[in-house]
């Protein structure tokens, strides 16, 4: 059975096209690709601009629930930390299923596709493994299920609180001892059709020099690898004073740079290391909210790409879950640290919002609109009072996700008016889990 969708416009390979057919298989795959100046019989008109799926290519779920919950007193990121670490004490597998579940469902309605978890909540409260090891890594399985999305789990290894600093308090959760029972533990998850398995360096911070090259051979050859870089001076100097290397340097003396890479933040680096990224052809994902909620700070973004660093974009702890609000974030960024318009062309925008994304969580066949292709379709309206007036092919730059009218992913609508199909709105769902985890 074949089912089609009409585009009033679509966001195609070559280009913007008016009136686009997209005809999907019964496995999901978009079978066929045509235009058409009337919707054919049987058809479902998409309104607006359709866009392939966004790419969620950060994300730590349990985060969104410090959502307005950390703007009083001013701090740091390191202040910010210490409230993170006690919500990550609270959560139990349900509690967890739950969050990530609205979560997720979030994500969908706001045009997601796919997301990448960067996942280290590991075990129990006193840090001793569940009685499958994997428990929580599953429940973000089972959430994503639920919401119709996508995962790739970047199971995290996390061995320490820091450089020659011992894991306290809730770091504990995060900790499997070695890199080697790390590896062990995440050899037993397996790819289905929701889940591909990933594998993730925590930072140098949390993962000793002696142990980086055993997280690289344990993530194997095919899978994608993701690393937090640089995401704060102090992570830079502390680097330096015990290693006598910038992490990025660290990271390629232990092979961990390559294509199969993805440096999340990216923020301070010096020339050497955008140029060891580039030469690597290491992704380079950009979380803009995040880092502006806990001034991180502005990376080189238009350099990395320059270096030849793909790009992707995160949504991170969740302060906004808005992929078009990212890609704008990630011009408007470059505009005021350069004081130049234009820095990255609304086309670039979308490949770092769809392909890209897709592709460095090890789902490369997706994030187009074409055949072979998962018929993964976000229709974007142009009447809003966003976007009425302003060109197709620069709506990326005025939209947001309240103006996404109809989401399909794999062949199916999933989202329709703001609202979840399945699930409903999801401030309900948040509001069930949330009085359980502040009570």
């Amino acid at each position: 059975m074949t089912t089609a969708y009409w585009c009033e416009r679509a966001w195609l390979p070559a280009g913007v096209a008016a009136g686009v057919v997209v005809r999907v298989g019964a496995d999901g795959v978009i079978a066929g690709v045509s235009t058409s100046d009337r919707s054919p019989l049987g058809a479902q008109r998409l309104r607006g601009m359709v866009f392939p799926g966004f790419a969620n290519a950060h994300s730590h779920a349990f985060h969104r629930a410090l959502r307005g919950r950390t703007h009083s007193g001013g701090g740091t990121f390191w202040t910010w930390r210490q409230a993170m670490y006690q919500l990550a004490q609270r959560l139990t597998p349900e509690l967890y299923l739950r969050l990530a579940t609205a979560v997720y469902a979030e994500m969908a309605v706001a045009g997601v596709s796919c997301v990448g978890e960067f996942h280290y909540v590991h075990h129990n409260q006193d840090g001793t493994p569940y009685a499958d090891p994997n428990e929580m890594g599953l429940a973000l399985r089972e959430a994503a299920a639920s919401a119709g999305i996508r995962l790739t789990l970047l199971d995290t290894c996390y061995l320490a609180g820091g450089i020659d600093i011992e894991l306290s308090g809730p770091q504990v959760r995060f900790n499997d001892g070695s890199a080697d029972a790390w590896a062990s533990r995440v050899s037993a998850l397996r790819d289905d059709e929701v889940m591909r398995v990933g594998a993730a360096i925590h930072s140098v911070r949390a993962v000793p020099r002696d142990q980086l090259g055993e997280v690289v051979a344990g993530a194997g050859d095919d899978r994608p690898l993701h690393v937090h870089l640089s995401e704060q001076p102090a992570e830079n100097e502390a680097c330096l004073s015990a290693y006598g290397r910038t992490p990025t340097e660290l990271l390629h003396e232990a092979g961990a740079l390559s294509a199969r890479t993805t440096a999340v933040h990216a923020t301070h680096l010096t020339v050497d290391d955008r140029r060891l990224l580039g030469e690597t052809v290491t992704t380079a994902c950009f979380c803009p909210t995040t880092e502006a909620d806990l001034a991180d700070g502005i990376g080189p973004a238009r350099e990395l790409a320059d270096s030849g660093c793909p790009l992707s974009l995160g949504s991170d702890q969740h302060v906004v879950i808005d992929p078009l609000l990212e890609a704008r974030a990630l011009e408007h960024g470059e505009r005021l640290r350069t004081g130049q318009r234009g820095r990255f062309s609304p086309a670039e925008l979308v490949t770092a919002s769809t392909e890209a994304g897709h592709a460095c969580l090890g789902w490369p066949e997706a994030g187009r609109i074409a055949v072979g292709a998962p018929a993964d379709l976000v229709a974007v309206r142009m009447d809003s009072p966003r976007t009425a007036g302003s060109l197709p092919e620069q709506v990326v730059l005025a939209a947001t996700s309240s103006d996404v009218d109809t989401v399909v992913i794999g062949g199916r609508v999933v989202a329709s008016g703001g609202r979840h199909v399945r699930l409903g709105e999801i401030g309900a769902l948040y509001d069930q889990v949330m009085g359980e985890l502040w009570q």
